[in-house]
């Protein structure tokens, strides 16, 4: 019989004090690097309904960071957008089936994928481990700004209304959702899939999966730096952010879910700070979080938040 979940799942994860101070620091750093945007026509990917274009930015750390962007060919003059964000592994997808749902929509390569990768490429795994002892050179702070950095980009095209801007991903992708929506209040709707990212301290006890094992393996050789690593991974974790997420959200978990536990989704959902929120369970279902489900859920909601304002 597989374990029973508990929705009240306590969470050891402890905020430090000096959190906002720190992650608000790191935000005006990246705003005083120039975007650089470049939009690079690709004909060979455009199709007669679909225009794509690689998309080029500098992030923090004057890192240059690739995505795809796809726009309707027939569109209103100024429309609502989509960020898809990536998981651990993926390749971030040319996202062509948000633009037919009548979406301007970009999905971010972030520092180490595939094209994003010449300035800084810690491999896989490694990324979730690189610098895991210092916040200030850790991994995944310059690879959240990258997510971040995707919203100026957005916010700086005249084809988009940046009052309907959504963000979306899932495992990975759901975490840089929850991290995103909540350092950019820009964000109009937010929906997290399977969130990656949250609860890390957590996740390496309930959970031998990788990534989370990543971990385990390098405290298995460092067994002297447990207290660095919890420390580090504290500002980065996205139960930490949860509070300050504002948005309509909607986040689903798979019950059966042994690469990110059920457990830590509850416990972040219950720190979202945002009033309109929405969790979906889904029993019986792993890490696809009952996505062939929860898909239809997902477009009706950026369908209510994006579409239907004007």
């Amino acid at each position: 019989m597989p374990k029973a979940v508990r929705a009240d799942y306590q969470s050891r994860v402890r905020k430090p004090s000096d959190f906002d101070v720190f992650w608000d620091d790191v935000l005006r750093q990246a705003a005083a690097v120039p975007l650089e945007a470049e939009v690079v026509p690709d004909p060979l990917r455009t199709s007669d309904d679909i225009e794509v274009f690689e998309v080029f930015y500098t992030s923090l750390d004057h890192v240059r960071v690739a995505s795809w962007y796809c726009r309707p060919a027939r569109r209103a003059e100024r429309s609502p957008a989509i960020m898809f964000l990536p998981g651990y592994q993926m390749d971030p997808p040319i996202p062509k089936e948000w633009a037919r749902k009548g979406y301007i929509a970009l999905s971010v390569a972030p520092r180490g994928k595939l094209r994003s990768n010449r300035q800084f490429n810690p491999g896989y795994p490694n990324l979730l481990t690189y610098n895991i002892v210092d916040r200030h050179t850790y991994a995944y702070r310059g690879f959240y700004v990258d997510a971040w950095r995707g919203m100026d980009f957005l916010l700086s095209r005249p084809e988009v209304d940046g009052t309907r801007i959504g963000v979306v991903g899932s495992s990975q992708g759901g975490g840089l959702t929850i991290t995103t929506a909540a350092m950019r209040p820009e964000v109009r709707a937010a929906a997290a899939g399977v969130p990656y990212l949250c609860g890390f301290m957590d996740a390496i006890e309930l959970t031998h999966t990788y990534p989370y094992e990543e971990i385990n393996d390098y405290l298995r050789l460092h067994p002297e730096r447990r207290t660095e690593v919890e420390d580090t991974l504290a500002y980065f974790d996205g139960i930490n952010f949860a509070e300050r997420i504002a948005c309509p959200i909607v986040v689903n978990i798979g019950l059966q879910d042994n690469v990110c536990p059920p457990e830590t989704g509850y416990a972040l959902f219950n720190r979202i700070g945002a009033r309109n929120k929405q969790l979906y369970p889904y029993d019986g279902h792993g890490h696809d979080g009952g996505r062939s489900r929860h898909g239809a859920i997902v477009d009706r909601f950026f369908a209510q938040h994006l579409l239907s304002e004007r």
